[in-house]
């Protein structure tokens, strides 16, 4: 079987292609970034604005995760016109390619922030989104309008997966987990808006993927499910255990940010029910395997430093 990932080289996409190459699948990917090839891995790199390469891509195809998007809200942001190019006409693009080429199943990776203007504190997919504020959320919850219109014009079997916060190798370095253990390995001070109660439940990346992996049984099949963490964890833990984990480092209390959201009580017992999905990797767990992995990198950026050093300094006394 031929599975297609748009934004596979990217930090969710890359762990849902090695999850998918371990269970035996032909993993084709298609993304914008240059970056390394995966062994085994048939590489398009294009933009999800480039019709041609997409419908190329496309051919042969028997699944399709489409993971690829302006992801950080930082970026959407400062210029909202790309984003909503790259993440919705970008869908589209990515919906009329594949129904041309005659796929059968698309998985959609959506978000849990869709439920932000919900009322109360607790939601699960049959809750109903209401308007979103932000517009990267307005983004996603565009994109998944546009799966569900193919599935009821074309036929088109769809699967939408509304992702928590993820964390681990390879996320972005602005996150919040990723930018506190940046600053401790540093040995920099650690910064807390308000009293730090806002909880998230986060979702450590390995865990995310095999639900993405999960989703291709058939039982998800024009399906909506949430993927989030099972634990609360308020801003104040993370310092907290980044601060067990890594070690000493000083944690200081700001302001609150006006309007900082909460969060949300994301219910996944569909998930749980249909797919056999749970988290298994607990916050703190997660938190050790990305050190671990952090530490592994910054070894190796530093063994690759030297080795180039090295050769231009044997080029200079040979």
């Amino acid at each position: 079987m031929r599975v297609l990932v748009t934004g596979g080289l990217g930090f969710i996409g890359s762990h849902v292609v090695e999850k998918l190459q371990a269970r035996g699948f032909e993993v084709r990917v298609y993304d914008l970034k240059n970056g390394s090839r995966p062994e085994g891995v048939e590489l398009y790199n294009a933009s999800l604005l480039d019709v041609e390469t997409l419908r190329i891509a496309m051919q042969g195809v028997d699944a399709l995760y489409h993971l690829a998007a302006v992801a950080d809200v930082n970026d959407v942001v400062a210029d909202p016109s790309y984003a909503e190019m790259i993440n919705v006409r970008g869908t589209l693009n990515v919906l009329e390619a594949a129904r041309r080429a005659g796929v059968r199943r698309v998985i959609y990776g959506s978000t849990t922030w869709v439920y932000s203007e919900c009322p109360g504190n607790e939601v699960d997919e049959d809750s109903i989104p209401l308007p979103p504020k932000h517009f990267y959320t307005a983004t996603k919850l565009t994109s998944e309008l546009y799966c569900r219109s193919y599935r009821e014009m074309y036929g088109m079997d769809v699967t939408i997966l509304r992702y928590g916060i993820p964390f681990g190798p390879r996320a972005r370095k602005n996150t919040v987990v990723a930018l506190f253990l940046q600053k401790a390995l540093s040995g920099e001070r650690l910064t807390v808006a308000g009293d730090g109660s806002q909880f998230r439940k986060f979702i450590y990346v390995e865990d995310l993927a095999e639900g993405n992996v999960l989703a291709l049984h058939s039982a998800a099949r024009n399906r909506i499910y949430n993927l989030d963490g099972a634990e609360k964890i308020t801003i104040r833990q993370i310092a907290e255990t980044v601060n067990r984990l890594v070690g000493p480092v000083t944690i200081d209390y700001g302001p609150s940010r006006p309007g900082d959201f909460g969060g949300k009580e994301v219910s996944c017992e569909r998930a749980k029910k249909e797919l056999n999905w749970v988290p298994r990797i607990s916050f703190e767990e997660g938190v050790r395997r990305y050190i671990e992995w952090l530490k592994r990198s910054h070894s190796l950026q530093a063994r690759s430093g030297w080795a180039s050093v090295d050769r231009v300094l044997a080029a200079r006394t040979a």
